[in-house]
């Protein structure tokens, strides 16, 4: 039996960097000793709430201090932690903390609203943390008061290296979310390669903490990893390009990880600002980043964006441009150290067979980061399983040097008249208009065609709009007759989840509504 707990990471770093400051959150600097402190008095709190070794501790809480505070004092009590999206409804935020079993909800004062109602809903506890408004104090519990009543934990609980760590739940695009089981040695590996294997990480960086920390790329790269080196990281609730610019300004940030409609929104309000911060690395991820936004972000801020890969079920960083390996703009570079990235037939399922270099295939990876599986769910996890491979459901290629580029979502593809069509391909034409701030291109139905293809633009207010037409010829111009889209419409801004990625999925309803009414 090996012992490991994710805890580690932070007591690890309160012993070594004792005096350096942890977490910056507006006027509230913390040092790693003070945050220590304040989760292993936390996990006494809980541990006389009644949470112990393999309990579930949910949580729901912005970028504040007190995310950190209450996660790491779960994990010190030997307890997993399932992170709850702050935009969920009641109503979805409760089917999560039943189907993950979650003995507490432990709530930011913040969230209280939505926080109550779900918990009730699951027929769980409830538990505050942060500032409670005066109509709020006297009806619930806070965690502070319960855990100043006794002696804050010595040191974590032990747990097995192979003991769930957090659940993470997936966005549901294929029917209800799942809980994906993420163990200790999962997401303490990941934070540490990405600390010290991927890149020129420094104890002396401080990251900017914008994406949110209930996400898995917020909570392992942002947040652990920076953790694991004893850097700085500076918490944004509420991400905008120019309060992130002036909140880098400020703190002398250095490192910036963002998903690609960030980097869009720092493109934009660079324009605005006479002075940019000087950051020394930028990792994008989440989602694919258009290679002419990379470009634009790297030449407004004189820096490079290293593109990354990975999924909530890959803890989650599976590849990434390596300075080490060279980077390429448009692939997601290279697996990590310990990790294996190979492409196989995606229309075999029950094996995995890999295809040559430069082949098209399903994205498919094995090693440390791979998750135990889906908690309940032993169908689920048989099919994402296989052969001691994680399936993605992402479609990409493999280079004969070894770069690694994602083409598409197998669930994204649009089969127009029979032909394939992968709409990163057409987003990355249709985001060179030099009006075209971003796009997205769906398949709607189509009686002719099975399905068109379709794209929505936010276009740029400084810039002269094309129509419909323009941007049609402009994309026949450069793509095959079978893939340029033959529908194009405009919005003001392209729908968002809690982790910043644009909902596709909220597109196609939206699309398929508006026709079918403007028909009948």
């Amino acid at each position: 039996m090996t012992t490991l707990s994710l805890a580690t990471i932070l007591a690890e770093s309160a012993r070594r960097h004792a005096d350096k400051v942890a977490v910056v959150d507006g006027d509230v600097r913390v040092t790693y000793a003070q945050l220590w402190a304040q989760a292993r008095s936390y996990a006494a709190g809980l541990r006389e709430l009644g949470i112990g070794a393999g309990d579930t501790v949910a949580l729901l809480a912005p970028n504040v201090v007190d995310f950190p505070r209450a996660y790491y004092g779960a994990l010190a009590a030997g307890a997993a932690v399932v992170p709850v999206h702050l935009l969920l409804t009641a109503d979805e935020m409760a089917y999560v903390l039943r189907d993950s079993r979650a003995n507490l909800l432990v709530c930011h004062a913040s969230q209280l609203a939505m926080g109550a109602q779900a918990a009730a809903k699951a027929g769980i506890p409830l538990v505050a943390v942060g500032p409670l408004s005066p109509e709020m104090a006297g009806q619930v519990r806070r965690l502070e008061d319960v855990s100043s009543r006794v002696e804050a934990l010595r040191s974590y609980v032990s747990r097995e290296a192979e003991d769930t760590a957090v659940v993470f739940y997936t966005s549901g695009t294929t029917g209800e979310p799942k809980g994906a089981l993420l163990t200790h040695l999962n997401l303490v590996l990941n934070a540490t390669v990405n600390a010290f294997d991927c890149h020129d990480v420094r104890a002396d960086d401080v990251a900017l903490g914008c994406l949110p920390l209930f996400h898995t790329f917020g909570q392992t790269v942002s947040m652990n990893s920076t953790f694991r080196i004893g850097g700085t990281l500076v918490l944004l609730p509420r991400f905008t390009g120019d309060a992130a610019i002036e909140l880098m300004l400020r703190e002398g940030v250095t490192i910036f990880h963002g998903v690609p409609t960030m980097y869009v929104a720092l493109v934009e309000a660079a324009a605005r600002h006479e002075r940019l911060p000087r950051l020394r690395l930028c990792v994008s991820g989440g989602a694919s980043l258009p290679v002419v936004v990379l470009e634009r972000f790297n030449a407004a801020f004189s820096t490079t964006i290293f593109e990354g890969y990975g999924l909530s079920e890959t803890s989650p960083t599976a590849t990434v441009n390596q300075p080490r390996f060279g980077t390429r703009p448009g692939t997601v570079g290279h697996p990590i150290w310990g990790v294996e990235v190979e492409v196989a037939r995606a229309d075999v399922d029950d094996r995995i067979e890999l295809v040559p270099a430069g082949e098209l295939g399903e994205i498919v990876i094995r090693g440390h980061n791979v998750f135990a599986g889906y908690l309940g769910r032993p169908e689920a996890t048989e099919q994402a399983l296989v052969d001691g491979w994680f399936r993605t459901g992402d479609l990409g290629t493999k280079d004969d040097d070894g770069f690694i580029s994602i083409v598409d979502r197998k669930k994204d593809l649009v089969i127009r008249g029979g032909f394939n069509v992968y709409p990163r391909e057409v987003e990355e034409v249709i985001a060179r208009h030099p009006a075209v701030v971003q796009v997205a291109v769906i398949g709607v139905p189509d009686e002719v065609h099975g399905e068109e293809i379709c794209a929505v633009v936010v276009l740029d207010g400084n810039e002269p709009a094309p129509s419909a037409d323009e941007l049609i010829d402009w994309s026949r111009e450069r793509l095959g007759r079978h893939k340029y889209p033959r529908q194009v419409r405009f919005l003001d801004q392209l729908p968002l989840g809690p982790s910043h990625k644009v909902l596709k999925r909220e597109l196609r309803r939206t699309i398929v509504a508006e026709t079918e009414s403007t028909v009948s």
